[in-house]
């Protein structure tokens, strides 16, 4: 029916407007029409009806009823601000954009509008701005957690995550129960490598919202984090149950499998995740570390090149490639793609200086070439020898290093300055990752730079432990755990017990070289073993002194996988070092000689977890070494 009257105009939106209220919004919708069909120009019947397009989710036609409201009336501000819902809610960012910022002009001191904004400009890529809005928002309306959680989100964006933590801290305070903010500040925790905290915060979230699917995989990937991979499953399991086509948690739960030594049953999970979503990169790369741990690496090649493939700019499927190259000896693509490391999202070896970084291809002959350290000690050890290599080139170098290696590594002469690492000249012409040293001066398998030693110990120190230790026996140092905060020791250590056998050789005598972790297991070691420990071992500021000094003093050392075998093969000592099944990429993936460590002799798992082999094959080797196995050590 159509209405003639103002009366009637008036009756028909009394009767709208109940309708609406009693969620009858088709009738609704009726009403307001047969108003506007009598008289186009009622403002109030098209602002009232956009709400009814709404919730009959008709968003295109309550955008535009919306539209026409504000088309009669230039200053309704309520209806900008639907319409920039309505227009973030459709994907169109920047037409929201201007509608929120209309309704700003018209009225400055609503929070929520800032608040939208500062939503809408985060999702455009936009943090810093979007700070800008919340920081609006939350100054008008002090109690607006919401604000505050999304203002954590923009600094965390903005790699400014001590502050992001606060506010999501803040938002928690507010708001107890407010599941989004717990949830991000787990995130928080976790890029902040506190993943206990993490692990707590989503816990927190789960009991607040336990059928959320996503917080159930955080929590999987920080208890990964933590290196409690059993927990880990449960939580992928979890997820998984929740939404079973969950792609991502599929991949997750591939990882923590893997870390269990479960691999085939990991690779099944890699595979569903995949089939789930044929586009998710990420799976492909986690699927080909899976596979390099299996030992198949033109398999783990293929994955991370479909990886790659799906995502060209994926900065850890390279890197992870680059590993996978080095480890099967393709130094040339290796090293090239070990640049990716700087790319990932917590980048390796990234220094911003204003000065140039040195390719190889540049001369260094006459420059101060900076040279700076990256990643584990173990690793400063077995690169400082390119500081000398450059040196030959005519350079000036300057090389910055852990400040606990500073000593240790003042050995490699005195034309090269050892700086501590959180130092930076004050003038040179070039710089360089230390890491990236190979690629600069080309090495492969034939250029190794292998002149042994290229570390020395300090004399007065080696005479001192000579003496101390002692000249009887056949004397073996031994370690045997690395650190266990560091994530890629995983798989890398094993028991001191394991030793026991070589123990039980006539005439030897096992020293401790251990340093923290690990000590702890001198305790119990099995009965009739005896492990001698040094007083004063190394307890100083500087890393290695002692070590290297008692190295000279030794007729073998034997070790995990740690900065213990790195400095042994630096100083040209005696070393055998025990590897996991598939080590790290610079032990190769076969063969029991170093290219690095000329008198380095490697051990290797024949099985994964399984240690037995590898000491059983030592155990006869140095039983035949010197006929201690007939006559034994005097």
């Amino acid at each position: 029916m159509d209405a003639t009257n103002s009366g009637d105009i008036a009756d028909l939106f009394k009767q709208a407007m109940e309708q609406q209220a009693q969620a009858r919004f088709e009738d609704a919708l009726q009403s307001y029409d047969a108003i506007l069909r009598s008289n186009g120009n009622v403002i109030g019947a098209y602002y009232n009806r956009g709400f009814v397009l709404l919730s009959l989710q008709r968003f295109d036609d309550a955008l535009e009823s919306f539209q026409r409201a504000t088309d009669l009336a230039p200053d309704f501000t309520e209806a900008y601000v639907n319409q920039g819902n309505i227009l973030k809610e459709l994907n169109r960012p920047n037409e929201a954009l201007a509608c929120y910022d209309r309704a700003i002009a018209l009225k400055p001191g609503l929070a929520e509008v800032h608040y939208n904004r500062g939503n809408v400009l985060h999702a455009l890529g936009r943090p810093q701005e979007a700070l800008q809005s919340f920081n609006k928002a939350f100054g008008l309306k002090r109690n607006f957690p919401e604000a505050c959680n999304s203002r954590g989100l923009a600094l965390k964006d903005l790699k400014r995550p001590e502050d992001a933590l606060k506010n999501f801290n803040t938002a928690i305070e507010l708001k107890p129960d407010f599941a989004d903010a717990h949830v991000c500040r787990g995130s928080t925790l976790r890029n902040l490598k506190r993943f206990r905290e993490a692990v707590e915060s989503f816990d927190h979230a789960i009991r607040l919202n336990p059928y959320d699917a996503a917080v159930h995989r955080n929590r999987g990937n920080a208890l990964r984090d933590i290196r409690r991979p059993d927990q880990a499953l449960e939580s992928f399991d979890r997820a998984i149950a929740l939404n079973p086509d969950f792609a991502e948690a599929y991949s997750d739960r591939g990882n923590a499998l893997g870390d269990l030594g479960c691999m085939d049953e990991a690779l099944q999970s890699f595979d569903k995740a995949i089939a789930l979503q044929p586009d998710l990169a990420e799976a492909y790369s986690n699927r080909g570390n899976l596979l390099k741990a299996m030992k198949r690496p033109d398999e783990a090649l293929e994955s991370f090149d479909r990886a790659i493939a799906l995502k060209p700019g994926f900065a850890e499927a390279w890197w992870n490639k680059s590993l996978c190259a080095l480890a099967m000896g393709n130094f040339e693509e290796g090293w090239r793609l070990y640049e990716w490391r700087k790319k990932k999202p917590e980048p390796v070896a990234f220094r911003d200086c204003p000065q140039p970084a040195w390719s190889g291809e540049e001369s260094i002959a006459g420059k101060t070439l900076f040279i700076y350290a990256e990643q584990g000690l173990g690793d400063t050890i077995q690169f400082c020898r390119y500081a000398a290599l450059a040196q030959a080139k005519g350079a000036k170098v300057i090389l910055a290093v852990q400040d606990g290696l500073i000593r240790l590594l003042n050995a490699l002469g005195p034309a090269i300055q050892i700086v501590p690492l959180n130092a930076t000249p004050d003038a040179f012409d070039m710089h360089v990752a230390l890491l990236s040293m190979p690629l600069a001066l080309r090495t492969d398998g034939n250029t190794i730079p292998a002149n042994i030693p290229y570390l020395r110990a300090e004399p007065e120190k080696v005479s001192d432990w000579r003496t101390r230790i002692g000249s009887h026996g056949f004397k073996v140092g031994i370690c045997w755990q690395g650190n266990k905060g560091v994530v890629a020791d995983a798989g890398r250590s094993f028991p001191l017990r394991h030793f026991e056998g070589i123990a039980k050789h006539p005439g030897v005598r096992l020293i401790s070289l251990q340093k923290n972790d690990g000590v702890e297991q001198l305790q119990d070691v099995p009965a009739g073993m005896m492990v001698e420990t040094l007083d004063g071992f190394d307890a100083g500021p500087d890393a290695f002194i002692d070590a290297a000094a008692v190295m000279e003093s030794l007729d073998l050392v034997i070790t995990a996988d740690t900065a213990i075998a790195h400095l042994a093969g630096a100083l040209g000592r005696p070393v055998w070092v025990v590897l996991q099944h598939v080590p790290d990429w610079r032990w190769r993936l076969d063969g029991q000689d170093s290219p690095w460590y000329p008198t380095m002799k490697l051990f290797r798992q024949t099985q994964r977890d399984d240690w037995s082999g590898a000491l059983a094959a030592m155990e006869k080797e140095l039983g035949e070494l010197s006929g201690v196995a007939a006559d034994g050590f005097g």
